[in-house]
């Protein structure tokens, strides 16, 4: 498991019609703000205010389709060649990280390759790798460092 220390929240909040709205910097537009909601606002701030991930490459919602259903990943991170990096699924406080929450990612990732999942409740936080080599994920003590620009192959 991964410790996590957020940083101190800077969010817009509102009321609309009786319900307490969040402003999403990422959507640029406020969305309700649900226990789910509050924790994925929260890990996004990590993200990109303590770890130093771009928020350009961040995609909120992403919708993918596995099989019929269409489903949406918390958050995608991708790496600056455009490609799915890191799948997040977020959790609210309550609900425990046990394996039909790593199923679900693992779904996820099957219509989404990324080499990194993470789950998160934003107490507890569990990041796997995909070991290619071996075929299966391998789970890390720390999420990793935003991956840096590859420089391009040498010429012969």
């Amino acid at each position: 498991m991964i410790s996590i220390r957020f940083p101190q929240p800077d969010f817009k909040i509102t009321a609309n019609d009786g319900k307490d709205m969040i402003y999403d910097a990422y959507r640029k537009k406020y969305v309700v703000l649900t226990p789910e909601e509050w924790v994925r606002q929260n890990f996004l701030n990590y993200l990109v205010k303590s770890r130093q991930y771009p928020g350009a490459l961040l995609s909120i919602e992403k919708e993918l389709h596995l099989g019929e259903l269409r489903k949406r990943c918390d958050i995608v991170v991708y790496s600056r060649e455009a490609m799915p990096w890191m799948i997040v699924e977020c959790k609210e406080m309550g609900v425990p990280l046990k394996q039909p929450v790593l199923e679900q990612i693992v779904r996820y990732h099957m219509a989404l390759p990324a080499p990194w999942l993470v789950i998160t409740n934003g107490v507890n936080t569990w990041c796997c790798r995909l070991d290619g080599a071996a075929g299966s994920w391998v789970f890390e003590h720390d999420l990793p460092d935003y991956p840096p620009v590859v420089p391009p192959p040498a010429e012969e």
